[in-house]
């Protein structure tokens, strides 16, 4: 039983080398932080791109199979994405707040609304960052 299992995750690397692509370099985020995540859509003949842009709930998986889920209000209705990181669709992710959580997986913030589902800034010096 053990080495059928061991065979099964073997053909799953196997496989998911034979697909791996170069992965494209985003910059380092985290849980808390709020990000703009920059993506391709396809309609029919057309491509387009469109930005969302929220506060990243969580991180999981490593390797190819990495995601992030960003949730964001729009229109006073809770909206969550899930985007892996992999994915050919992400044409670039912006951070543009670096949240300060104590958590991982903050998906307390669910719950939240108005200034209670505001995420403090974390303050950090630019100049020290780019030594």
């Amino acid at each position: 039983m053990l080495q059928l299992i061991k065979k099964e995750m073997d053909l799953l690397k196997v496989a998911q080398d034979a697909l791996a692509q170069e992965p494209k370099e985003f910059p380092n985020f985290k849980a808390g932080d709020t990000v703009t995540v920059t993506y391709v859509i396809k309609e029919e003949n057309k491509e387009r791109q469109q930005k969302f842009r929220g506060v990243v709930i969580q991180r999981r998986g490593a390797g190819m199979t990495q995601t992030f889920t960003v949730r964001k209000i729009s229109n006073g209705v809770g909206v969550e994405r899930i985007f892996p990181l992999a994915s050919p669709f992400i044409d670039s992710i912006e951070v543009n707040k670096v949240g300060k959580v104590r958590r991982a997986r903050i998906f307390y913030l669910r719950n939240l609304t108005g200034k209670k589902a505001r995420i403090k800034e974390k303050k950090y010096n630019a100049a020290k960052d780019a030594e």
